[in-house]
This record gives structure tokens, C-alpha cells and sequence, in this order.
């Protein structure tokens, strides 16, 4: 019998586990496979940008973590550069992100996971059963089936969350959109994360991200919109806007949530809680989901080591700063993503900055 059974060794799974390792029982499984057994690096990065943000930067300090250089890959990124395809604008803006293996990452996060927990990789958990004091839940690994058991469940499997459609089927689930991202090899990098607005590929938003010597380009697009329609027809556009792009050297894609109503939000009820995307934990104006998963991985181990039987009220209490957040996010996202306020803001160059692509004569 564990105290916490913990679904999903992402940022927030493994995070949490970290946290309360060492002071619980805890097991902890996710269905992606290490590279060889008994290690703990993946075989498959999830489908990301691989980009820290300020905020997922400060929550790196606030848990006393530093970052090994093996993680960090070039270029690293100060200059935010906007494009609104549909109005012909375009602006900079200086911003900060270290840009990050994200394999690398989740792997690092594991491995700083305490001996004492029970890793399990390989591992996909299937059902849930409510028993007196505990819960019941069936995983199978190569094919084969078997029964643990545990005193609380926490859902940290992502936007696909097992958890969360088991035990609260009822519950509204955030918008859904599909990620698609090709990686290609261009003719002429440009040392910018690029985001890309077009009503026509997208409601949120596209991206270009270098990551050594390879460009990403990704779409966020409404679920089964056309997705392969709409993201070639982005590929086409930019190509007339200047993108040298050649030919994609692979192309993945995941399932991404945003959260436009405080319902969508789902941290959890009766013993099963939920943290990182599988709440839906996940900026409704940008999709930075990395600081996230760490605040809520840490507000919800506050609440587990402090309080373990009524630990779901106090989470939600430490998790009020998050949903005040997303409302102020929320209430931004129309200032990104309306056309004509869009318009105006790029219009008047407030908070841009001018960039000079060659040497002044």
C-alpha cells in the first residue's frame, strides 16, 4: 500500500514526487520508456517548444534547482519577433528564455526523483477502483496487468489525462487543440522565437523556434479543424513572407488544452488530485505550461505533507495565486488575439523595440 500513487513523470509528476519522496510512500509511473531499463532517461520527448519562460525560470529558483549545462542548447533567445499575417505588421519585443533540450529535461527531473520512491516507466495506468481507505488501480507494462494500491491519487499525465477522464468524467475539460510541429534544417537562421497570428490557421497561435542548427515551426490549431490543411497553408504562407524553410526533418504533434473558463480547471475531489496539464494548468494566452506545472506540483506536496486527510481543500487554497493568474490571462488574451485590438497595439509600437539586422554604415 502506497500513501500517493502518482501518474505521469513529467515536470509536475516527477516534481511532486521529489517533494514529498522522502517523507511518504510514494509510486510514481508514466507510460514513456527509458532508452535502456532501469534508467531514467526517455526514449521521446514530448511534443514542445523547449523554451523556459521567466515565469518557469523563477519557479526553477524558488525550488532550489540549477540548471546543468547539458540541458541547454543555442541559440539563447532575447527578442520576441511578432507577426500578424493577416493586418501585414510586424514588431519586436525583448523577452528572456533559455532555450532547453526538453528530452534532456524531463529526464533530469526524474533522475533527481528520491531512491525511496517506486519508478515505474513503461507503465500506463488503465482503471481506477474506490475501495474503503484506498484506491484500486490497475497498470499493465509489456502487455501485463496488475493491481496497486494507494491512500490518495494524483493525475499529472497531461492533457490526455487517464486520471482525470476516470474519476471525473463529468467535469468541462479546457479547449482543445492540436499541436503540430516540423523540424526543419533552414537555409538562414534568425535568432528569434517568432510567434505567428493568422485567423486563418488559428484562433491562438503559431511559432518559430531555433534549436541549434534547426528551425521549429508549430501551429496550435482547433481540434480536428483541418489540422494538415491548415498547417500547410501556414508552411506556404510563410514561405512567401520570406521563411526559407526546405524540407521537414520530422514532424510530431500532442494534444494541448486552454483553459478560457475557471470550471475547466479541475484540481481535483475524494482523494484524487490533479496538477500541471491534466487540471489544466496552462496559460490560456501563451500555452507556457512549464511554471505551471511547478507551482502546482509544489501547492499540492504543501498540502500532502501538511495535511494528508483533507489535503484536496488546502491544495486548492495554496493553488488560489494560479487561478488568479489565469483570470488575468484571460482577460490579456483578447488584447493577442482579437484582430482589430491586435492591430492596434502592433500599430502603435508600444513596448516594441527596433532591431537592426545588418552592421550601421
Amino acid at each position: 500500500m502506497y500513501d500517493v500513487a502518482i501518474v505521469g513523470a513529467g515536470p509536475a509528476g516527477a516534481t511532486l514526487a521529489r517533494l514529498i519522496g522522502s517523507k511518504l510512500k510514494v509510486l510514481l509511473v508514466d507510460q514513456r520508456r527509458p532508452i535502456e531499463p532501469n534508467q531514467k532517461t526517455y526514449q521521446k520527448p514530448k511534443c514542445c517548444g523547449g523554451l523556459l519562460a521567466p515565469d518557469a525560470q523563477k519557479m526553477i529558483a524558488m525550488l532550489g534547482l540549477g540548471l546543468p549545462g547539458d540541458l541547454i542548447v543555442g541559440p539563447q533567445l532575447f527578442t520576441v519577433r511578432t507577426i500578424d499575417l493577416q493586418n501585414f505588421i510586424e514588431r519586436y519585443y525583448q523577452r528572456f528564455y533559455i532555450n532547453i533540450d526538453r528530452r534532456k529535461f524531463d529526464s533530469w527531473l526524474v533522475s533527481l526523483v528520491p531512491d525511496a520512491v517506486d519508478l515505474r516507466l513503461g507503465c500506463s495506468f488503465k482503471s481506477l477502483a474506490r475501495e474503503e481507505g484506498y484506491f484500486q488501480m490497475r497498470l499493465v507494462r509489456d502487455g501485463k496487468a496488475h493491481i496497486e494500491r494507494a491512500r490518495f491519487l494524483v493525475g499529472a499525465d497531461g492533457a490526455f489525462s487517464m486520471v482525470r477522464r476516470t474519476a471525473f468524467p463529468a467535469q468541462p475539460v479546457p479547449v482543445k487543440y492540436t499541436a503540430v510541429q516540423e523540424w526543419f534544417y533552414p537555409e538562414k537562421m534568425q535568432p528569434y522565437f517568432t510567434t505567428i497570428f493568422d485567423p486563418e490557421i488559428s484562433d491562438f497561435y503559431s511559432w518559430t523556434i531555433p534549436k541549434e542548427d534547426m528551425l521549429l515551426l508549430g501551429a496550435a490549431i482547433p481540434h480536428r479543424h483541418d489540422v494538415n490543411k491548415r498547417f500547410n497553408l501556414l508552411k506556404n504562407k510563410l514561405k512567401n513572407y520570406g521563411f526559407s524553410l526546405g524540407p521537414a526533418a520530422k514532424r510530431e504533434g500532442t494534444l494541448l488544452l486552454r483553459p478560457m473558463h475557471m470550471n475547466q480547471i479541475c484540481t481535483g475531489a475524494n482523494g484524487v488530485a490533479l496538477i500541471g496539464e491534466a487540471a489544466g494548468w496552462i496559460s490560456p494566452s501563451s500555452a507556457e505550461g512549464l511554471s505551471y506545472a511547478f507551482k502546482s506540483a509544489l501547492a499540492c506536496a504543501q498540502s500532502l505533507v501538511k495535511e494528508p486527510p483533507d489535503f484536496l481543500e488546502t491544495y486548492r487554497r495554496n493553488a488560489a495565486g494560479m487561478f488568479f493568474n489565469i483570470r488575468l490571462k484571460n482577460l490579456k488574451s483578447p488584447f493577442m488575439y482579437h484582430p482589430g485590438l491586435r492591430k492596434i497595439i502592433m500599430k502603435s509600437g508600444i513596448m516594441s523595440m527596433d532591431v537592426k539586422h545588418s552592421p550601421l554604415n
